[in-house]
């Protein structure tokens, strides 16, 4: 059975509490698992939530502040260490290579894996697979940063009773589905237009155009809001989200389900993050995200 789901593994911003690791978010994709932003302890974290390295296909570094980086030494070791049967692509932004370079040979270890760097440059499609295609988008920030999308391929979903009414059934089905039509039957007046899911991860950015089109009618989007709403010339000159300004982009985008993450330690009550999503209008699925929880992508539209 398919799981799609994100596995937050720590949801702090520059300096980790007792209660929130630095940042790191695993996406189960079927039998595929992407790794955001593995920051320092990724890999304990990795081990309480029941990740294994053989889970990990891809790598994606928002950009090379440590509470986003940090962890790239050990989870890369622990990958050739435990032998990953598969190769590994990591992408993150090109003018951070020299960072890359010291994470990934921090210290000495064999290497035991493919490990594919892939850096990124500029907008457009990083990968395209018949699962999804993965692409990144320029953000905001002191240091060069990207935020990440992927998009699952359109398809048709069957529909039994019209089906049934021209007579299709059994393997007619799928030859019907390869083929485009059938008996003079076509695909088009036996199913309708499914949708594929869309997911995005938005990390440390002001409002810019890439936030924009990341979240653009996504299923499941992850964005920072590291700051409350009266923070915001903080947030600005940082370089970084509101939580109203979080829940506003979820608004205009038309985003089934909100996680909110990158806490500032600066504050106490994470339902006061909910609290100013909501009030920027936002009536969707919201999740204040906490270390080791699971949250399902929601399902397909139908």
């Amino acid at each position: 059975m398919s799981v799609r789901e994100l596995v937050v593994l720590g949801t702090a911003s520059q300096v980790p509490t007792r209660h929130r690791n630095h940042n790191g978010y695993l996406l189960r994709w079927d039998g595929e698992g992407i790794l955001f932003d593995p920051g320092e302890g990724t890999q304990r974290q990795m081990l309480r939530a029941q990740v294994a390295a053989h889970d990990i296909h891809r790598i994606c570094v928002t950009h090379f502040h440590g509470d986003h980086s940090l962890g790239l030494a050990g989870v890369i070791q622990r990958i050739n260490l435990d032998q990953v049967p598969h190769p590994v692509t990591a992408h993150y932004p090109a003018s951070g290579q020299r960072f890359f370079d010291r994470l990934r040979y921090a210290t000495a270890y064999r290497e035991t894996v493919e490990l594919t760097e892939a850096p990124v440059a500029a907008d457009g499609v990083l990968a395209a697979t018949g699962a999804y295609t993965l692409d990144s988008r320029r953000l905001s920030h002191p240091v060069e940063s990207y935020g990440y999308r992927l998009t699952e391929p359109d398809t048709r979903r069957m529909l039994p009773e019209r089906l049934a009414a021209h007579g299709i059934a059994g393997p007619d089905v799928g030859r019907l589905q390869r083929e485009g039509a059938l008996g003079g039957v076509t695909l088009e007046q036996v199913s309708e237009h499914r949708r594929g899911q869309r997911f995005a991860f938005i990390m440390d950015t002001r409002l810019c155009d890439g936030v924009d089109a990341l979240a653009e009618g996504c299923d499941l989007l992850v964005i920072e809001s590291t700051f409350l709403d009266e923070d915001v010339r903080l947030a600005t000159d940082h370089g970084h989200l509101t939580a109203g300004q979080a829940g506003r982009v979820a608004k205009e985008a038309g985003v089934r389900h909100l996680v909110l993450t990158h806490f500032s330690q600066r504050y106490d009550d994470p339902g006061l993050f909910e609290t100013q999503a909501r009030a920027a209008g936002f009536d969707g699925e919201l999740t204040v995200a906490q270390d080791l929880m699971r949250v399902p992508v929601p399902s397909r539209h139908r």
